[in-house]
């Protein structure tokens, strides 16, 4: 290390959150490698437009050939993620919308596209213009594009860049092996951010839990480069939704993000370890955004690893590959066990911001009791809400109270259902009364 400077504490600590089992048997597994013989790449991975495929079936494609585009401001887009032959173009309904998907036969070469090269960056048009070429999205949450968050409106003052490793539900360890795989791909990129967007501080943040990757992070903090001192690590409490954007700002700036509003409000933009390595190996060798590490894991798993997979990876595949799962198993959540979605059908593509799969066994049912308004739900909550609240006039039909108790502001991160006694599906009910009101 060059030098030794003090890692950070937290600037604001949260009221709330919960402490939850880690689980992360992934931990120290390195990242393997696998091509399916198919994929199916959806057009919509993102907040934002839809892709429309710029590829037509038979067509010859290599990895990182350009498959789907849109004009669309908000939006990203997608490339192949082996070399092959596009057999088919479906369009189908997905959560209630119309998505299309290009479906491509490995041809098991995994050919680089030969227009791929290195897209060297000197100025902030460059960085952003980068990031739009690579495709590259919010990989661990709701795939907001990178391009736009790089690009904040001409009158916001952005001064901080927050680095999101806490990666804190339980299972999840994809970008703990960036860190411990594709340090220097970070290192470069956080570098390179901070002098091209002029920023006056970069704060590296993770939780306490992970000393090896704390390790790494604190280099970055005190590489030569940091001359002027901006490059700060900080050490988060192991605390459930550590990692959540709201609870970042406010932990490593003191800053709290209003309802309705993005981190550029407040200054800030803030970008998990991730996004960072695959923007930099973009700039470096021209390769955009093709393929994804997820952890695969949970209790019907029998054999747990970290893989490296081209986007659109059928789920069953990598299943397959892994070496199976328990034949009882009830479900499949892409994502971790508090905010991931449930997948009914194993034929369900990898996309850009999935960062696990996990395949869980049956579990002992759970009976909801009548809420004994004990007030946990309040008190854990990271937002501040009160979720029995909600529950109550959701129940009564007075939904004209929702806008007054801020559901909004609900990050859906199911600490009030973890923590009821009563097993009230009070997650759920947040979910409801939040679409109500956008349907207001």
């Amino acid at each position: 290390m060059e030098k030794s400077e003090r890692i950070l504490s937290p600037v604001k600590k949260t009221r709330s959150g919960i402490a939850l089992p880690h689980l992360k048997g992934t931990a120290e597994m390195k990242t393997i490698p696998f091509v399916p013989e198919r994929i199916t790449v959806p057009m919509s991975q993102h907040i934002g437009a839809p892709c429309s495929p710029v590829v037509a079936v038979n067509d010859h494609v290599f990895v990182g050939t350009k498959i789907g585009e849109t004009n669309a401001p908000v939006s990203a887009p997608i490339h192949s993620g082996v070399s092959g032959t596009v057999t088919a173009i479906i369009s189908k309904d997905v959560a209630g919308r119309k998505c299309e998907f290009v479906e491509i036969e490995s041809d098991g070469k995994m050919e680089k596209d030969p227009e791929i090269k290195p897209y060297p960056v000197k100025n902030k048009t460059d960085l952003i213009t980068a990031a739009r070429l690579c495709g590259l999205v919010g990989l661990g949450g709701a795939g907001f594009p990178t391009h736009i968050k790089l690009n904040p409106p001409e009158n916001a003052e952005i001064d901080t860049l927050i680095v999101n490793g806490a990666e804190c539900e339980p299972y999840i360890t994809s970008d703990y092996r960036e860190c411990m795989e594709n340090y220097d791909d970070v290192l470069e990129a956080i570098y390179l951010i901070k002098d091209i967007l002029k920023l006056k501080k970069v704060v590296i943040c993770i939780e306490k839990n992970k000393p090896s990757a704390i390790k790494r992070l604190y280099s970055m903090a005190t590489d030569r480069r940091d001359k002027d001192d901006t490059v700060k690590l900080m050490r988060l409490p192991t605390m459930y939704p550590q990692g959540a954007e709201k609870v970042l700002i406010y932990s490593a700036t003191g800053r709290v993000l209003p309802m309705g509003k993005l981190p550029s409000d407040v200054g800030c933009i803030v970008m998990n370890v991730t996004s960072l390595g695959t923007l930099y190996r973009f700039i470096n060798t021209g390769m955009p955004l093709v393929s994804k590490r997820i952890t695969f894991d949970g209790t019907a798993v029998k054999s747990p690893k970290n893989i490296l997979l081209p986007i659109g990876t059928k789920i069953s595949d990598v299943m397959a590959f892994a070496g199976g799962v328990s034949e009882d198993y009830e479900k499949i959540l892409m994502g971790g066990p508090m905010m991931g979605m449930c997948v009914t059908n194993p034929e369900s593509p990898v996309e850009k911001r999935n960062n696990a799969i996990l395949v869980m066994s049956p579990e002992k049912p759970t009976v909801s009791t009548p809420c004994i308004r004990c007030g946990r739900c309040a008190t854990h909550c990271p937002m501040n809400l009160t979720p029995a609240r909600v529950e109550a006039y959701n129940r009564q039909g007075m939904t004209e109270k929702f806008s007054e108790l801020n559901v909004n502001l609900c990050m859906e991160c199911g600490s009030c259902s973890y923590i009821c006694p009563a097993k009230r599906p009070l997650t759920q009910v947040m979910r409801v009364a939040k679409a109500t009101l956008r349907r207001r």
